[in-house]
């Protein structure tokens, strides 16, 4: 079974989590601090990290730079605070996902189990062309990277997968549901801000291919190229 690294100050919240995981077969460490979550980490092999943003000694922004560093396991950031700009700060440090206190344990483990399974590369991405490109936009499955006229952009994980995702399908309107489903990996549970606020980190990598990606106002989004090559 997949372990998981669950670190929160709060010994309430941090014992909630554990126990709830832990009755449902997960190996679960935790952490009550930043300093002592990198200690851990370094020393074990995990699946998913559950990471609080405000924490003594160390917060959750610098533990989760400093994993980013050496690693791409998923992590999903904990907070109490639901503001578009901690969201967007924390995706743009690598987090895969953003959950706002109060929350479900039903939603964090639903959450926790789609992005472990995307992780492990066990969705339908096998079955896709290894390269798609259009113009001077290329972008390479297997090396995870994206090129604009041979330069290499720098994409967060999540930025790749939603470039992914929207190439594979060209031309296709999604609603944010859909996205969040077929992005995230879970059900719609209330904020499709989360994909909003990807897509236009997105569209700011992108530059002047940016324009490929287009609002369809009152539904979603699609990527609009005419006939990828």
């Amino acid at each position: 079974m997949y372990k998981i690294l669950v670190v929160d100050d709060e010994e309430r919240m941090r014992d909630m989590i554990a126990e709830y995981f832990s009755s449902l077969g997960y190996d679960i460490d935790k952490a009550a601090d930043g300093l002592s979550a990198l200690e851990l980490f370094k020393k074990g092999e995990y699946s998913l990290v559950i990471l609080d943003i405000m924490m003594p000694k160390m917060d959750g922004w610098t533990v989760c730079r400093e994993i980013r560093q050496t690693s791409q396991i998923p992590i999903i950031m904990l907070s109490a605070k639901g503001e578009e700009y901690d969201k967007l700060f924390g995706f743009e440090l690598g987090v895969d996902d953003y959950v706002v206190k109060p929350f479900s344990l039903k939603e964090l483990v639903a959450r926790s189990k789609a992005i472990i399974k995307r992780s492990l590369g066990t969705d339908d991405s096998q079955n896709q062309r290894s390269i798609i490109q259009f113009e001077k936009l290329k972008i390479d499955f297997e090396g995870r990277n994206v090129t604009i006229k041979d330069k290499l952009i720098e994409l967060t994980p999540k930025e790749f997968e939603l470039l992914g995702y929207f190439a594979k399908y060209p031309n296709k309107v999604f609603s944010r549901d859909q996205i969040l489903s077929g992005v995230w990996g879970y059900d719609f549970y209330g904020d499709n801000r989360t994909v909003d606020t990807h897509v236009k980190m997105l569209r700011e990598s992108l530059g002047e291919y940016r324009k490929l990606i287009v609002t369809v106002w009152g539904i979603g989004y699609k990527f609009e190229t005419g006939e990828l090559k």
